[in-house]
Parts: C-alpha cells; sequence; structure tokens
C-alpha cells in the first residue's frame, strides 16, 4: 500500500541491502518478561538524560499517532521528536512548487503541546523524492534552483519552530565515495555546502547537521564525513554537527569505536549525536539477545554521554510495534526498547541505568 511507511521501507531497503546488511532467516519473535517501567513519579529517559546536559528522543510518523496508548508514552518519556517522514520531499512538496507542510505541521505541533523540541529531518536526500523530480532530466542550474527554492521553503516554514535539520542525508557509500544521487551526478560535491548555506539563510538559529548510517565506527566512510567536515568548517560553511544514525545489528558486532569517533567529530568544533538508533537481531528474540542487546544500548549512551559535544540520543521510534526494521530486513527485528505491546523491554532499563 502506498503509505508514508511502505515508501520508507522501499527506499530503506534498497538502501541497506546495497549495503549488505540484510540477512536471516525468517522467524517470529518469542515473548519474554518485560523490564520494569518507570514508575509514576520517577524521572523519565529524558529528565534522567537532561541532568547530562543531554536530550532524549524518539522519532514518530503521522499514522501512529491515532494510537492514544503510544502517544501517551511518547508524549511523557522523550523530550525530543524525530519526525520519520513527513517532513522529506515527496511529502512537503509533492508537485513541483506546490508545498504540503500537513504531516509535518502535525507532529510539530504535537510536539509544542507537549513540551518538546523537534529534530527536523530531511531536506536533501536521494530517497523517497516525488516523480516530477526523478522522471526528467535538469541542467545544472536548473536543478540548482529547484533545490533552494525547496530548502528555502521548507526552512522558512519551520523558522523558529525546529531545534534542528539533518540537512544532507546519506551523501556517501561505504567505501567513502560520494554517492551517485540525483545531486551528487548534476551540481558535482558542493550542493552539499550549497543546502547548507540555504538553510542557515532560511533559519540562522537552527542547527544544521549532515547524517548517515554506517559511520558509528571509525573507516572508510566516517573518515569521508571527517574531511568533508574540516573542509566546509575551513570554508566557513554552516555546518553544526554529524548524526550518526546507529542503526545497529547484533550479528555484525557493536562499534567498539565510536566513542573515539565521535570525540574526533567534537575537536572540530562540531555538535554530534545518536540520531537514529535501533538494535535489531535474528529472530526469534531470546532472553540472551535481549540481554546483548540492552548492553549495546547501554554503551551507545556512555559513549555519547563521555563526549561532551554529543548532546542527545534519538531511538528510531520507540516500539517494535512501529520498527521499519521487519519490512526491510525479513527474518530480523525486535530491535526497540520496548516490545510491540509497548512494554519496556531490558533495553529500556538498560537505557535508564547509562543515564543515571
Amino acid at each position: 500500500m502506498p503509505t508514508a511507511r511502505s515508501r520508507i521501507v522501499g527506499a530503506l531497503a534498497a538502501v541497506l541491502v546495497a549495503a549488505g546488511l540484510a540477512t536471516g532467516p525468517a522467524a517470529q519473535a518469542v515473548p519474554t518478561a518485560p523490564a520494569a517501567p518507570a514508575q509514576a513519579g520517577q524521572p523519565t529517559l529524558a529528565d534522567l538524560a537532561e541532568r547530562h546536559g543531554r536530550y532524549f528522543g524518539s522519532a514518530t510518523d503521522n499514522p501512529e499517532l491515532t494510537d492514544t496508548a503510544y502517544t501517551k508514552i511518547l508524549g511523557s518519556e522523550f523530550d525530543m521528536i524525530t519526525p520519520g517522514n513527513g517532513m522529506k520531499w515527496y511529502a512537503t512538496e509533492p508537485q513541483q512548487g506546490v508545498f504540503d507542510w500537513t504531516s509535518g505541521d502535525e507532529i510539530v505541533n504535537l510536539a509544542r503541546k507537549n513540551h518538546q523540541k523537534v529534530r527536523a529531518h530531511t531536506l536533501v536526500w536521494h530517497s523517497q523524492l516525488p516523480d516530477w523530480l526523478t522522471s526528467r532530466q535538469w541542467t545544472a542550474s536548473e536543478l540548482r534552483a529547484v533545490l533552494k527554492k525547496h530548502i528555502t521553503a521548507e526552512v522558512r516554514h519551520y523558522r523558529g519552530k525546529v531545534y534542528s535539520w539533518d540537512v544532507v542525508n546519506e551523501a556517501f557509500e561505504e567505501d567513502g565515495s560520494y554517492r551517485e544521487t540525483i545531486w551528487y551526478k548534476t551540481l558535482g560535491p558542493g550542493y552539499i555546502a550549497d543546502a547548507l548555506r540555504w538553510a542557515h539563510q532560511a533559519d540562522p538559529h537552527a542547527k544544521l547537521y549532515l547524517n548517515d548510517y554506517n559511520i558509528e565506527a571509525t573507516g572508510p566512510k566516517s573518515d569521508a564525513y571527517y574531511r568533508l567536515a574540516k573542509e566546509l568548517k575551513a570554508q566557513g560553511v554552516p555546518l553544526d554537527g554529524i548524526g550518526f544514525q546507529a542503526h545497529l545489528a547484533l550479528q555484525y558486532g557493536y562499534p567498539t569505536t565510536v566513542e573515539d569517533n565521535l570525540r574526533r567529530f567534537s575537536r572540530l568544533g562540531l555538535d554530534t549525536a545518536l540520531t537514529e538508533v535501533d538494535v535489531r537481531m535474528q529472530l526469534p528474540a531470546t532472553e540472551e539477545k535481549l540481554a546483548e542487546q540492552a548492553t549495546w544500548y547501554r554503551d551507545l549512551t556512555a559513549a555519547c554521554l563521555a563526549v561532551r559535544r554529543c548532546v542527545g540520543v534519538t531511538i528510531w521510534d520507540y516500539t517494535d510495534k512501529y520498527s521499519w526494521i521487519p519490512a526491510v530486513f525479513p527474518g530480523e527485528g525486535a530491535a526497540l526498547p520496548w516490545d510491540e505491546d509497548l512494554r519496556p523491554k531490558p533495553a529500556y532499563q538498560a537505557l535508564r541505568e547509562a543515564l543515571r
């Protein structure tokens, strides 16, 4: 069905399967005993993070906002919200020059009601683009004008309403080369600096990020971002931070260099953040796997707390009920700190322990 969720599933499947990340046979998760939730009057994850000068956030998406049990937890445990799909290009400019802010506004208004901030996501990506943009050939001058107009219109619309923007998303391949996107092929690598400049002009107070997956550990891809960030800073381009998506999988091992990696970007004068965290596993889930997953959530959070300019953690939705993982990676799932019945898992308690 042509929903926002199915579109992101298809797009991310192409990206992540191409990266060689999808494996595992189909299977069903087994129920496990939930960890104890925060008791009434006890601090939330956001409360605990705030004591360290950090935020703790969750992604969300418009279809699930009708689930009142879900929105109750979303509105209480977190102080930062990321719209999973509602601010992407296909949703915000479905026809050229015709803008639709409905989905993004719904999430911004919900966040405001709950006294939460918003990490806005995302202005420039190669995926989830409208047909009018991808179905024709553009000259460099034409596409540059289209890109500038889109960024300017969207950032101005949300000016003063969002904490930050993921300005450019997933610009590099695994080997550190530029991804061959419509933007790179038509405009060259300078589109990244241009996008940052245009976003800053439209809202000088929003924090501006580059965001990607598989850059948690040091390696060719994160090295490429490090080189680019140094170049952009040297040129005076308005770049405030790097987002480490941290879509992890137990079968591939924990990125043990994540703290060192966060620290080297901080030394460039940049904020860092863990922006789309989930830790999937090959199903069925077992107590052993859930315990290992909990350790990973604890260690990721501790790594952020250990680096002064790591400003916060966002999980990519908080419950397995609305996770994108099972549809993209058949036979994998159970990736989030709450299960499909909105019961906290061992990972939830591990996050609390890390934040204490």
